[in-house]
Order: C-alpha cells, then sequence, then structure tokens
C-alpha cells in the first residue's frame, strides 16, 4: 500500500516527550541514537553535542622595504645560451630535389644562388649530381641554428620557379611563405579548358599575373596546374582568391577591379 498525504501521520510537537517517557527504562533502546539534551547516557548509546571548529587563519606573504617579495622555497632554473656544437646541429644536413626543369637555370645562376648561403650564413652547400639534389649543411661557424631551415625553404623556391631575387627575401625576411595549390584542387577541368584556365591567369604576356602580383605585392609562379605563391599570409589570401576567380571562370576585367579596390586599402593601411 502506497502512502499518500491522507494516512502519513503529521509529526507533533510532543512526540519526543513520549518516545523518552517510552524508553526511559531502556538506555540505547531502538534502532537509531538517543537524543538527550544535558543527560548523559550508557556506553553503547551516541550523544549529539557541538563541535567548536578552530578559526582558519591566511597568511600573506610579506614585501620587504624595497617592494619585492620575499624569496620562493626554490630558485628558478638558469639555462645557459646553447652554442652551436652544444645544440646538435654540427651533423644535420637539408637535402632538396632539382626537377629536371630546373637543372639548366641552377647551373647558370649556381654562383649567385650560394653566395647569400655561404658568405652571410656561414653555411656549406654542395651539389650531389647523383642523388640531383642540393645539399646544405651547417659549419662550426654558424650562428643561428635556424639559418639552415632558411636556407632549405630559399632553395625550395628557386626549385619552384621563382626568381634568385625574390627568393633572397626568405632569407632577409621571418614573416614570408609560399603556399602551392592545383588548379582541380579548386575546378577540375580537363584538355582545352585547363589550357585556356592557364592563359586566362597568364593572361596576354604576362598581363593579368603582373597585374596580381603588383597589386597583392606577391611574387606568382606558374608550372603547369600547379600555382605557386611568395608572400606574407594576408597577401597571398588576396592573391589566392584573384586567382581563384580566375579559374571559376570571371572575366580578366572583374578581377582587375577587385584588385583595384585591394590596393587601395592597402596604400590606406600603409
Amino acid at each position: 500500500m502506497e502512502k499518500t498525504a491522507e494516512n502519513t501521520p503529521v509529526p507533533m510537537d510532543n512526540d519526543d516527550d513520549l518516545l523518552e517517557e517510552a524508553d526511559s527504562g531502556k538506555v540505547g533502546g531502538g534502532y537509531g541514537p538517543v537524543r538527550t539534551k544535558d543527560e548523559e547516557i550508557g556506553k553503547t548509546g551516541i550523544v549529539f553535542r557541538p563541535v567548536e571548529v578552530e578559526e582558519v587563519t591566511v597568511e600573506a606573504m610579506e614585501e620587504d622595504e624595497g617592494g619585492t617579495e620575499r624569496k620562493a622555497p626554490y630558485d628558478k632554473p638558469d639555462f645557459p645560451a646553447l652554442s652551436v656544437g652544444k645544440s646538435g646541429m654540427r651533423n644535420q644536413l637539408r637535402r632538396v630535389a632539382v626537377p629536371p626543369n630546373r637543372m639548366t637555370p641552377l647551373k647558370g645562376a649556381w654562383m649567385q644562388l650560394i653566395q647569400p648561403l655561404v658568405e652571410h650564413m656561414k653555411l656549406q652547400v654542395r651539389m650531389n649530381t647523383k642523388r640531383r639534389a642540393v645539399e646544405i649543411r651547417n659549419s662550426e661557424k654558424t650562428d643561428d641554428i635556424g639559418h639552415l631551415q632558411k636556407a632549405a625553404d630559399y632553395m625550395k623556391a628557386f626549385m619552384l620557379g621563382f626568381d634568385v631575387n625574390d627568393a633572397v627575401a626568405l632569407l632577409r625576411l621571418d614573416d614570408l611563405f609560399i603556399e602551392s595549390f592545383e588548379v582541380k584542387d579548386v575546378k577540375r577541368l580537363q584538355g582545352d579548358h585547363l589550357a585556356r584556365c592557364i592563359g586566362r591567369i597568364a593572361g596576354k604576356d604576362g598581363k593579368t599575373k603582373y597585374a596580381i602580383e603588383n597589386a597583392t605585392r606577391t611574387r606568382i609562379s606558374l608550372n603547369d596546374d600547379k600555382i605557386h605563391i611568395l608572400g606574407s599570409f594576408v597577401n597571398i589570401r588576396l592573391a589566392r582568391d584573384s586567382i581563384c576567380n580566375l579559374i571559376l571562370g570571371s572575366a580578366p576585367g572583374k578581377v582587375y577591379t577587385k584588385l583595384r579596390t585591394v590596393s587601395k586599402r592597402m596604400q590606406e593601411r600603409i
């Protein structure tokens, strides 16, 4: 039988007195603890009494007269500066593969290409004819451990088709990147449609490509259906949007109009 509000007994004020009278002869009777006010009970009983709690104090760190805090229980670690020998850079090597179509330009610009790496960055460069790759290694006179990776990016930019004078900017500036994508990543084109798309990107005598480069301050390299963009993060995004519009079929005139607006905004920021 379930309990309802009608048959549930209501506790009264004199219930405790009745329980004490019924259990007056029994110490610790029943199944619950014996509740008493000021009386002592036997060994088996339980008495509930208030417990005094000690006050909790919070101690703050005191400052010295000069305004500095007291020293911590331990000292901060002090690591000495790493040298090239201790940092594990002595035996590191970067190898950049040379595509077949860039072998002849590499031979013609070899001295101009390795001059900043050898004279300024103190790196060792050689051409491995068996592997068809350029190998770059740091030396004992290399000052910065990041020069090796910069040199590898510099060589990689030249292999992608960028000019030597444009690729040198990767060595001088830290906020330059290279982004590569293909035409089929934007739209699947084949045959004559792909050829016309590449023609729209380049323009007559490279007019469209030069316009995008000058407006967004980037450098663009077209290698068949692959497109490589060299520049900062924001400028790469602007150039990529213009190229994607050309791939999707926009007329060059509309792209020029957007580039004029973009160039004006960039001049206002400067």
